[in-house]
């Protein structure tokens, strides 16, 4: 049904027509017209942010726990700028948004106006798609396309730059279902001749693994219980990326943790001696790959992405299925059953003997202390008193977030939001706001290094203003702990910047914006502090100060295969001097 209305109201219109319910943005004078349609309705909430990164951050971290759409919306100029972090991020791990940003008036753009930045053309190479929509009577049919486009397929961010004068103006308002989408539909069945063919690898491989990504987790809940089906059936190891945990139990029985740079020394040694390797919804990334003329050199590769630009880009594989993972799963279970689900189980359990002697070696080690808490024993400690709850977990990104991936257990989808490909600091506070907003009613704890935390810190406001009882748990070892520990490996332990000066009290800070600021130094205390935390109903700043000079292991070093690990020395007590294969 057309409808005459401003643009303006078919913003607000059209995000209602999508089921959105909450906007993260700050105002701003190029898109005030859209403000105040906002302050004239009571559907959708809007959480005013203090900076606009911010903003896409918690529309990430709404996105990921939910599987739907986040939306965010900022002022032209400065405050378009200020998204393009968040922006990136959200690309590089295939977050779906909807950004909105104000712009001058069409017969200014171009003229260097105030608050005027060439959106579109700055946003271009950090965004699926974007548009600059110059008449109001094209904006009803852009946003609907924006929707379908930054859900279809690969998820990713869009962009809709909106000139003041065209929130202004009458147009015609069209619903979703007029809109044109079919320039834009993605494969999402697989190739049934090929997906047979993986059936036939996976009856005959000697030493399978799955290697599952990020697209198993976008593909929806769905794909995650085919998946989980289909491990447990075969009895083939998987291993998953950062952005894919969760998508299969962490207590699942033929788990082997995270691979890759950080990754688990059983998961990486499984990557690098494995005859097929079946890869789901990930991208063979550099933090995977290591060096990748020596990345799993034996293996049959097959990936299935419905990305076809991914297929091939950085591994060469032998058996390309371009679909959404959870109709190629699908499929594959039904042909697998249909054969007689075969496998050559007497060669996967000797495989499995293997990866057992490998997972003796404990890469996960370390030294304890009764005087100084250790950040692995903060996070054993944190997973051992949360774990049992309706829990979500987001981190910053460093030394932490690596721990966190290596510690805390994820037995579903959702749960897990951090900034994988892009590495964004800051990401993690924001992203946790985000998630509250979504579910108010669970528990959500942002993993964080004081340096990364300090990135975002402005948002203790937003928190407190809309009374979200985020709980950030900061690792505090007063150095930007991953720098420190390249620089103490690589370049011969000259720490140049590496240390974190001037810090503030967390516990004053956090009392400043009506938080609980909590400050905890001895093991022996951390349990009851932890309890106290988690049980206190509004925001909690807990700075838990940690060994400054602890290092991550195990550790790939960059351009290094998977066999070249470094471990502690506590893990490699455990191997004893003997062979990785």
């Amino acid at each position: 049904m057309a409808r005459q209305m401003t643009g303006a109201k078919m913003v607000l219109q059209a995000l209602k027509d999508h089921d959105v319910d909450t906007v993260f943005g700050y105002p701003g004078g190029a898109v005030l017209p859209i403000y105040d349609e906002i302050f004239q309705q009571n559907d959708i909430r809007h959480i005013l942010v203090r900076h606009e990164q911010a903003a896409i951050h918690m529309a990430e971290g709404y996105a990921r726990s939910t599987g739907k759409p986040g939306v965010a919306l900022v002022t032209s100029g400065p405050g378009a700028t200020n998204a393009v972090t968040g922006l990136t991020d959200a690309l590089m791990d295939s977050i779906p948004l909807i950004v909105f940003s104000g712009q001058v008036a069409t017969f200014m753009v171009g003229t260097d106006g105030f608050q005027e930045a060439d959106t579109v053309g700055i946003t271009r190479p950090c965004t699926k798609h974007n548009w600059l929509v110059k008449d109001t009577e094209k904006l009803a049919e852009t946003i609907h396309q924006a929707f379908h486009i930054a859900t279809s397929g690969r998820p990713g961010p869009v962009l809709i730059d909106l000139p003041k004068d065209v929130q202004f103006a009458t147009g015609t308002y069209r619903e979703a279902k007029a809109a044109r989408v079919d320039h834009y539909q993605p494969q999402v069945k697989g190739d049934i001749e090929a997906i047979t063919r993986l059936v036939e690898l996976m009856e005959t491989a000697e030493r399978p693994v799955f290697y599952t990504g990020g697209g198993v987790i976008n593909s929806g809940p769905g794909a995650s219980q085919l998946l989980r089906e289909l491990v447990d059936g075969t009895g083939f190891p998987i291993t998953s990326t950062l952005m894919g945990l969760g998508a299969y139990p962490a207590s699942g029985k033929s788990w082997l943790g995270m691979l890759g740079m950080h990754g688990l020394y059983e998961a990486n040694l499984a990557m690098h001696g494995c005859d097929l390797m079946i890869n789901l919804g990930a991208r063979f990334d550099d933090r995977i790959t290591g060096r990748t003329s020596d990345f799993s050199p034996k293996s049959t590769k097959v990936h299935v992405d419905i990305d076809a630009s991914s297929i091939n880009k950085i591994i060469h594989v032998d058996l390309p299925i371009i679909g959404d993972i959870g109709h190629v799963l699908e499929d594959a279970l039904k042909i697998w059953k249909a054969r007689g689900r075969k496998t050559n189980a007497a060669a996967v359990a000797k495989w499995w003997a293997k990866i057992d002697t490998w997972k003796k070696v404990n890469c996960l080690a370390y030294t304890g202390s009764e005087k100084t808490i250790k950040p692995q024993y903060a996070l054993e400690r944190l997973e051992a008193l949360t774990k049992d709850r309706d829990r979500y977990i987001t981190t910053e990104v460093g030394q932490h977030q690596m721990w966190a991936a290596q510690y805390l257990g994820f037995e579903d989808p959702n749960r897990w939001m951090t900034s994988g490909g892009l590495g964004t600091m800051g990401y993690g506070f924001p992203a946790s706001i985000g998630v509250q907003i979504a579910h108010p009613d669970s528990l959500v704890i942002n993993v964080a290094g004081e340096a990364s935390w300090l990135m975002n810190m402005q948002e203790m406001g937003t928190a407190t203003q809309f009374r979200t009882p985020v709980k950030q748990f900061i690792l505090n070892n007063e150095r930007l702990g991953m720098v420190r520990q390249w620089q103490e490996l690589l370049h011969g332990e000259r720490y140049s910047s590496s240390w974190s000066e001037s810090l503030p009290d967390f516990v004053k800070l956090a009392e400043s914006f009506g938080w609980k600021g909590m400050i905890v130094s001895d093991p022996a205390d951390l349990d009851d502090a932890i309890m106290e935390m988690i049980n206190h109903d509004g925001p909690v700043l807990f700075d838990c100060l940690v060994e400054k000079h602890e290092n991550c292991f195990p550790m790939i070093p960059s351009g290094k295969p998977h066999n070249e690990m470094l471990l502690s020395a506590d893990a490699e007590a455990f191997k004893g001097g003997g062979a990785l294969v």
